[in-house]
């Protein structure tokens, strides 16, 4: 009787059940990231360069306000 006892209370039980959740939506999430992170690797690195490239030309523009104009960089 004791035993039927506890393994009707077993089977009720769902704090495992919760916790088993949490592991699975965090490992979906860390599996999330791991799949974005190459995109946003590619995006940045893109960005750098369009950004490296300008600073290396030889205009030079400036958004201080009125009566600001471009110079060229020798």
């Amino acid at each position: 009787m004791l035993r039927h006892r506890i393994l009707k209370t077993f089977k009720k039980d769902e704090d495992g059940a919760v916790t088993v959740d949490w592991v699975v939506l965090t490992a979906a999430l860390v599996a999330l990231t791991i799949a974005i992170l190459p995109a946003l690797w590619l995006g940045v690195d893109g960005a750098v360069d369009d950004m490296s490239a300008s600073f290396t030309s030889s205009d030079s523009f400036s958004s201080q306000g009125n009566n600001v104009t471009a110079t060229t960089v020798d």
